[in-house]
């Protein structure tokens, strides 16, 4: 298996993980995520997407659970923002370097400020894109908030 950048990441860094691959082509109608769920079998709410938004014009990515959906407005506010919308995909794909379904919080082209939902820490890992489709990452929650420099709030409902 080829590593991704993301994976390249956590190499550098040393940083305890586990690589889980599964098919993408699971028969789930819901989107990335839920097919990653069901083919795991994981926990809905350890399993985080990772989404990319505009805040005030500003791209900004935020880690939710699969179970759940972004807050736009706590996330604009996460960030000191007014307003939030959804990036376009085209965007999200260019400035971080991955395709939609395997955007990776970890290696990103460009880092862009990000907000980790805060029940993250509730669990002893969590696991997002490795930064491909049928690919993802456990790791501690506090290494991918580190990795990141990201913040944490209550952005996910």
């Amino acid at each position: 298996m080829a590593a991704t950048p993301a994976v390249n990441v956590l190499v550098r860094a040393k940083v305890p993980h586990t690589l889980h691959p599964y098919d993408p082509e699971h028969p789930s109608d819901q989107g990335h995520g839920d097919a990653a769920v069901a083919a795991l079998g994981a926990d809905p709410r350890q399993v985080f997407k990772t989404l990319v938004a505009r805040v005030d014009g500003a791209l900004t990515v935020a880690l939710v659970p699969v179970s759940g959906t972004l807050d736009l407005k706590a996330l604009a506010a996460a960030v000191g923002g007014r307003k939030a919308v959804m990036a376009e995909p085209a965007d999200a794909e260019r400035t971080t370097g991955y395709v939609l379904g395997g955007i990776s919080p970890l290696g990103q082209r460009k880092a862009l400020p990000t907000v980790v939902d805060a029940s993250a820490m509730d669990f002893g890992t969590v696991m997002v894109s490795a930064g491909r489709r049928g690919l993802q990452v456990e790791l501690a929650p506090a290494d991918l908030v580190r990795l990141t420099k990201a913040g944490t709030a209550p952005i996910g409902r």
